[in-house]
């Protein structure tokens, strides 16, 4: 049976910063109820991952990025056919509108914690600031799954 929520963190864990994602998933694994909810990693955002939307009530994305302007940004994602599209690696947006053509149906109400990194080399560790950034979002994090209510995310999101 699929469980209604899905945490989906994507990113390279030999790659520094681009660690945030994954690393996060490790931290809900440990601090949160995992009952309702299914935690699902991957290098990057392919088109298949749009069938892991499936089902669900409530999706989080979790990614590093480089434009954050705080620790972490959190928004409301919508389909949208972008340059991702006819990549190797999707946004999530992307991985929505696919869903969303394959489906018939507007996909479930999906979030995305970015979390701001800095460095990307491959075999870098994280860095010191992308630390207390991931620290950050993940008691945000933990906030987020402990009220699974799609409204209440709208409302941090549209606070954000």
């Amino acid at each position: 049976m699929v469980k209604p929520v899905l945490l989906f963190g994507y990113g390279n864990l030999s790659r520094g910063d681009d660690a945030l994602g994954p690393l996060l998933l490790e931290y809900v694994e440990d601090k949160v109820n995992l009952d309702s909810i299914e935690i699902l990693t991957d290098f990057q955002l392919q088109i298949e991952h749009a069938l892991d939307l499936e089902n669900r009530e409530l999706v989080l994305f979790v990614d590093a990025s480089i434009s954050c302007i705080n620790a972490f940004d959190f928004t409301v994602l919508e389909p949208v056919r972008d340059n991702s599209y006819t990549t190797h690696a999707m946004s999530p947006a992307a991985v929505l509108d696919v869903y969303q053509e394959i489906k018939k149906q507007t996909p479930p109400p999906c979030f995305l914690l970015s979390i701001k990194g800095e460095t990307f080399e491959l075999g870098e560790a994280l860095s010191a600031n992308a630390e207390q950034h991931l620290a950050q979002a993940c008691q945000f994090a933990g906030q987020l799954l402990n009220n699974l209510d799609s409204a209440v995310w709208r409302q941090h999101a549209d606070n954000a």
